[in-house]
């Protein structure tokens, strides 16, 4: 009878909002640079298990001048919420999720946390 051979698993990476969370495949920043080089597709998304009963999220941040409303993310059948922003290369931009226009969450795959004038954190995302 044959062994089997141990099937080799990913590690998970780990980042920090107010605590260590596991990042998963899939979640949380995804940056595509376009051949001119200086544009950058940019995918935001937030897992569900951050916004499990949200009904609408937007992400809101430098980007955007910050309004509310400018980026609504688009629901998926698994529950996570989507958005694909062209932003353009050597910046960095700060951010956030808005959950149903009351409560704000965090990317858990930023490259950076910083201070926040409200006494928290925004995500940095650096292109």
């Amino acid at each position: 009878m044959k062994a089997k051979k141990p099937v080799k698993k990913k590690a998970a990476k780990q980042s920090k909002t107010n605590n260590v969370v596991k990042r998963k495949e899939g979640i949380g920043v995804k940056k595509q640079y376009l051949k001119t080089g200086n544009v950058c597709n940019v995918t935001f998304r937030l897992p569900q298990e951050a916004a499990s009963d949200a009904t609408v999220v937007t992400v809101v941040g430098e980007f955007n001048n910050w309004d509310l409303s400018d980026t609504p993310m688009k629901k998926l059948k698994n529950g996570s919420f989507t958005a694909t922003l062209k932003l353009p290369c050597g910046n960095e931009y700060r951010f956030r999720y808005l959950i149903d226009s009351s409560r704000w969450e965090n990317d858990w795959s930023a490259d950076e946390y910083k201070q926040n004038a409200f006494g928290g954190e925004d995500s940095v995302i650096r292109i």
